[in-house]
């Protein structure tokens, strides 16, 4: 998280535009501002400049909401809301109930439509357009759609014993096994974590950890045959990471294994901090913060040093102070042999 705490005024945005626009800028700010709080780094200039934009970005998206409760790219001017849009605007103003202030109303209106989209099996089928698709990621059939709503009511603090949640559940039990996607057993995988289905959350991981791809750079996941697809890869694999610090710790899964996923993740962030695509940095940042909160300690030190056969030597100095700091140096030759020690 270095990188982008580096960048913060490049992550936190003033949200604009129409109603899908408006929540990709939204949706960064809340993970951003917990991960400062989390790691008691939140100052009064920063959470000052963030909520102004959370307010903004939550009064702005008023505007695209329909009588129903339901939300699309321009508002009432669209023939029906989007079932993805309307869960991620209720997902973000649940998040964002922690630093301002979200009538109730708005986020059991928008739960109650999708309700209303629950067909007879569970699953919840897809309703109106979404311009930009790239912002829903790799959510692309009614399974993973079902997945996703259901993961977000179920961060919303809703039980798993709740009558739509229940039955979304139950699409997702009957799905699981058949399901070839990388993307949706990650995807169903922190699903089931939320749910407290401790069986299946086991079942799935399991399954991941079997075709996880391991590198020098760390451990990460992809679809079958779809080298290349970087966005999809780092949203699928934040998921994989959320699933394994979402609940009880798994015997085979220790934070070591969490951490080959931290390492992978910031190989694949961009000089601002962010990743590809908003949906990608909005999943990544959700799962990095978490991994921040089980790993943040608030003091101790530490200092790494790097040298060459050649002479080369560089020291970086961790503290409480700098902690947050993203700290490089330039390599005299690339490739080289270099020796990294730190105490």
């Amino acid at each position: 998280m270095g990188r982008a705490m580096r960048n913060l005024d490049s992550l936190l945005a003033m949200p604009f535009g129409c109603g899908e626009q408006n929540m990709l800028r939204f949706a960064p700010n809340i993970y951003i501002l917990r991960y400062l709080e989390t790691t008691e780094q939140l100052t009064p200039e920063i959470k000052s400049k963030a909520i102004t934009f959370l307010e903004s970005g939550y009064q702005r998206e008023l505007k695209y909401k329909h009588n129903d409760g339901s939300y699309s790219a321009f508002g009432q001017r669209d023939s029906s809301g989007n079932t993805w849009l309307t869960a991620f605007v209720m997902k973000s103003f649940g998040g964002a109930t922690r630093y301002i202030f979200i009538d109730p109303k708005y986020i059991t209106s928008a739960k109650v439509w999708l309700s209303v989209q629950q067909q007879e099996d569970g699953c919840i089928k897809s309703v109106g357009k979404l311009f930009n698709n790239g912002m829903k990621g790799g959510v692309s059939d009614e399974v993973m759609l079902t997945a996703y709503v259901t993961a977000a009511l179920l961060e919303l603090g809703t039980e798993s014993t709740d009558p739509m949640v229940h039955r979304s559940l139950a699409c997702l039990r009957q799905a699981s096994d058949q399901i070839n996607s990388t993307y949706a057993t990650a995807l169903l995988s922190y699903t089931f974590t939320l749910a407290g289905d401790s069986v299946t959350r086991a079942h799935l991981i399991d399954r991941l950890d079997k075709v996880a791809i391991i590198t020098g750079q760390g451990r990460h996941w992809e679809n079958a045959g779809a080298s290349g697809e970087g966005s999809l890869a780092v949203e699928m694999t934040s998921y994989v990471l959320l699933a394994l610090l979402s609940g009880p710790p798994l015997s085979d899964f220790d934070l070591g294994y969490a951490t080959s996923i931290v390492r992978w993740l910031a190989h694949q962030q961009n000089p601002y901090g962010g990743f590809s695509s908003t949906q990608d940095t909005v999943v990544a940042l959700q799962a990095l913060t978490l991994y921040a909160a089980a790993t943040f300690s608030k003091g101790g030190a530490s200092t790494v040093t790097v040298t060459s056969p050649g002479g080369y030597k560089s020291q970086f100095h961790v503290d409480e102070h700098n902690r947050l700091l993203y700290q490089e140096e330039q390599l005299q030759e690339v490739p080289g042999v270099y020796n990294i020690k730190a105490n």
